[in-house]
């Protein structure tokens, strides 16, 4: 007798989970996982300069805003990690070693006044090791736009 109110109370329970469920037997919606670090670099020019043209071993002044590399964002810009805009400017020498690869691929060619966004998987950047607020094997997205060659 017991195991027979067992098996009924079992019964019941499972009938009443199942009528918990959803009516709506459509399946279920899971978001793509975003990639975080781009397959190749991409250089894309926003606007054309019209000024001095950048070139390696040239001082360079630009503003830039740097993103980590998101691809479920729009332009796959993820969390922004730093900014110019609005302050004063970054002027170094373009070399290759004293800048990360993707920066010293990407700007030579740049003419004063341009704009361009550069797409910069992790190998050309900061690596496995990351820097500071960026993660390792972080793919980076940056809008360049230069403003001085000297």
């Amino acid at each position: 007798m017991k195991l027979k109110l067992t098996l009924v109370a079992a019964f019941v329970a499972t009938l009443a989970l199942t009528a918990c469920g959803s009516s709506d037997n459509s399946p279920v919606q899971v978001p793509p996982l975003a990639v975080t670090n781009p397959a190749a670099f991409s250089s894309k020019d926003i606007s054309i300069g019209t000024g001095a043209e950048a070139a390696l071993g040239k001082n360079i002044t630009v503003h830039y805003t740097g993103w980590l590399y998101d691809s479920s964002k729009p332009d796959n810009k993820g969390t922004q990690f730093e900014t110019t805009v609005g302050k004063t400017p970054a002027t170094f020498a373009l070399n290759k070693g004293n800048l990360i690869e993707g920066w010293t691929d990407g700007i030579p060619g740049m003419k004063v006044g341009g704009k361009r966004t550069l797409t910069i998987p992790a190998a050309k950047a900061y690596g496995s090791a990351g820097r500071g607020v960026i993660p390792g094997n972080a793919g980076l997205v940056f809008d360049i736009e230069l403003t001085e060659v000297k």
